[in-house]
């Protein structure tokens, strides 16, 4: 039963970093970043040291995620992501700031 246990724990935490890659890349949010370069924007190893250690990333990046912007990373901007929920930018800041993997 542990070895079933086991098992399971790590696929379902396999599932989930999967899921959160494929939904950076179904809102085309890979167009323009990646987990380890800039290419736009910037790489998200980047953007989780910027964040470390601040109480309040995770929201704070959830927010700027759907608002977008521009001047945090230089002069070209982050587009609006209005068809995001708010528990898909929150999902996505958790694993950006978990270094996207």
């Amino acid at each position: 039963m542990k070895k079933l246990t086991t098992i399971a724990l790590i696929a379902f935490a396999s599932t989930g970093a999967w899921a959160n890659a494929d939904l950076a890349k179904n809102n085309n949010c890979m167009a323009c970043h990646a987990v380890d370069k800039k290419i736009v924007g910037p790489a998200y190893k980047d953007v989780a040291k910027k964040y470390a250690g601040q109480p309040d990333a995770e929201a704070t990046l959830a927010k700027s995620i759907k608002a977008g912007g521009s001047g945090k990373w230089g002069p070209i901007p982050m587009p609006v992501q209005a068809q995001l929920s708010d528990a898909d930018a929150k999902t996505l800041a958790t694993w950006v700031l978990a270094g996207a993997k």
